[in-house]
């Protein structure tokens, strides 16, 4: 597979929402609660995408103010057309976030993490803005374990493709387990650092519901279909309809987990 066809950027929102949207949004409320945070307090949102964590910041957490930060155009329009009047926007990078220093008491970042290059000067960013004593939490899928829609579809893509695996999220984004994860916000000297699972039931009516998001070309696996003829495509198609585990009813049960962690910002 030629690696022209790899993509990890998200710039449109559409495609999105129908591949991991759906499931985003049912994370974030979870991972709010564990969070556990005081109401009246400043929320930032880091890589804010089209918004399912923000709106869970404003639906259960009372927060004072709320601030998005996301690199993508389209992304930042549609949290705009849901949110602007309660959220404050701004275009913008995790390493560089134009935000004065000290000027929120948390700030989050939801399924991004892993895509940011340099990860130490994206959570030294992150802890520049937060004030003393202020909390710092990130989740991110759990590609090489508990993401069964995607362990399905790499397991499937590696056997019938093996140069495949060198895409495969699971392989390359290794900061998303517990270890990697509890080390990476020690190392940038992050206190009190606490890591969970946070797991989704992640159901489809049929293969189709399961199938067709990955034909909108966005994201690594997506990227992958969409790069294949049409015979290739066809035959992985078939070759993960035979792995998914389907119920009597047609449908598809799945689990979807996402490692979470938060922190104290120590200054």
């Amino acid at each position: 597979m030629d690696e022209k066809h790899l993509s990890d950027t998200w710039e449109r929102g559409d495609p999105y929402e129908r591949y991991m949207g759906r499931w985003s949004r049912q994370t974030a409320p979870r991972f709010l609660t564990w969070l556990s945070v005081p109401e009246g307090w400043r929320w930032l949102d880091v890589g804010c995408g089209t918004g399912a964590l923000t709106a869970a910041i404003l639906d259960y957490c009372s927060p004072a103010a709320v601030t998005g930060v996301e690199p993508s155009q389209d992304f930042l329009f549609q949290a705009k057309n849901r949110l602007a009047d309660r959220v404050e926007f701004y275009q913008g990078q995790a390493a560089a976030i134009p935000l004065d220093t000290s000027s929120v008491d948390v700030t989050v970042s939801g399924l991004i993490l892993n895509f940011v290059r340099d990860q130490q000067a994206a959570l030294a960013e992150m802890s520049r803005v937060t004030r003393n004593g202020g909390v710092l939490g990130a989740y991110v899928w759990d590609y090489a374990g508990k993401m069964e829609l995607l362990r399905h579809f790499w397991d499937a893509a590696v056997e019938l493709d093996p140069g495949s695996a060198t895409i495969d999220e699971g392989v390359r984004f290794p900061v998303c387990n517990p270890d990697a994860l509890t080390n990476l916000f020690e190392r940038n000297g992050l206190q009190a650092v606490e890591v969970t699972a946070i797991d989704i039931p992640t159901n489809f009516s049929g293969f189709d519901d399961y199938w067709n998001p990955f034909l909108g070309g966005q994201g690594p696996a997506p990227a992958y279909v969409m790069a294949l003829d049409e015979t290739s495509r066809a035959r992985l198609h078939d070759h993960i309809r035979q792995r998914v585990p389907v119920q009597e009813d047609g449908s598809i049960q799945l689990i979807t987990r996402a490692w979470a962690v938060k922190a104290t910002v120590v200054k």
